[in-house]
């Protein structure tokens, strides 16, 4: 399953839990995986995800996503993680 499916998939699937979900993307500047919330998560694009961060949009290209976990259970990861 494609990244932006399984955002929306979480989003809008009534039987999953958005507030328990947590999204790792890989950040180039500080070079290591960041965790995110997936309730900071403003819109998911087709190319990117938008973020509130700092008071301040941010944007995520998907690309960047490495793994969803729920709670601590991964439930998606991109096999190049690094």
């Amino acid at each position: 399953m494609r990244t932006i499916d399984i955002l929306n998939k979480i989003k809008w699937d009534k039987s999953e839990n958005p507030k328990e979900t947590f999204v790792f993307y890989f950040d180039r500047i500080k070079n290591q995986l960041l965790k995110i919330p997936f309730e900071s998560i403003k819109e998911i694009g087709k190319s990117f995800i938008m973020i509130e961060k700092d008071g301040e949009e941010v944007e995520i290209p998907i690309h960047r996503i490495k793994e969803i976990r729920r709670n601590s259970k991964l439930i998606w990861s991109r096999m190049d993680i690094l």
